[in-house]
């Protein structure tokens, strides 16, 4: 079943300016239409931005690199996960994957999804975060799951919804934003276009 907005266009389509699949898989198991579109835009955090305004910026960035033709609505995701203010992107290999699993290892961090949606007559922008507390992590473990190679394309080195999913002793807030994109909140705001 496919969902329909009804305050949505019958003719509007949604883009997702992304090619993660992750997040298409979030919007097809939703039962949301989508077609994909790989964005361009400056995912370097500044140096003066907190995690939230880094995430945001990204978002519009990438919703803004795509065309926004009648009937369209185009929707940037970026997700990074933040300790202390610190943020952790995707590690550049194993070893860096390792170093931000054992920061990780028995500490509460935030998960944060900066969302824009963008048609030709309005722009919504917002953020989500989530607190996420990992057990306590060993060497071996860490190694194993790095083996499997599944840190290596995810911010904070660890999917929720893969191997890390054991690492994981509580959530607090949307268990989908740490996949990759807050569900609840874009469906109620895909509602106001």
């Amino acid at each position: 079943m496919m969902l329909s907005f009804p305050s949505m266009e019958t003719n509007q389509k949604l883009i997702l300016a992304s090619t993660s699949p992750r997040r298409a898989d979030l919007l097809r198991n939703a039962g949301i239409a989508f077609d994909s579109l790989r964005p361009d835009a400056d995912e370097k955090r500044h140096a003066d931005e907190t995690p939230v305004e880094y995430a945001v910026r990204t978002a519009c960035e990438k919703a803004a690199s795509i065309p926004t033709l009648s009937g369209t609505v185009v929707l940037g995701a970026d997700t990074v996960v933040a300790v202390n203010g610190h943020v952790l992107g995707k590690p550049a290999d194993a070893r860096e994957a390792a170093a931000m699993l054992r920061l990780l290892s028995g500490r509460l961090h935030e998960v944060i999804t900066g969302v824009c949606l963008r048609s030709a007559a309005k722009t919504v922008c917002f953020h989500a975060v989530t607190a996420v507390l990992f057990r306590d992590l060993s060497e071996k473990e860490i190694g194993e799951y790095i083996a499997t190679g599944d840190p290596l394309d995810k911010a904070g080195a660890y999917a929720i919804q893969g191997g890390a999913a054991g690492m994981v002793r509580r959530i607090d807030g949307s268990y989908s934003n740490v996949v990759g994109l807050p569900l609840c909140e874009v469906i109620e705001a895909l509602e106001t276009f």
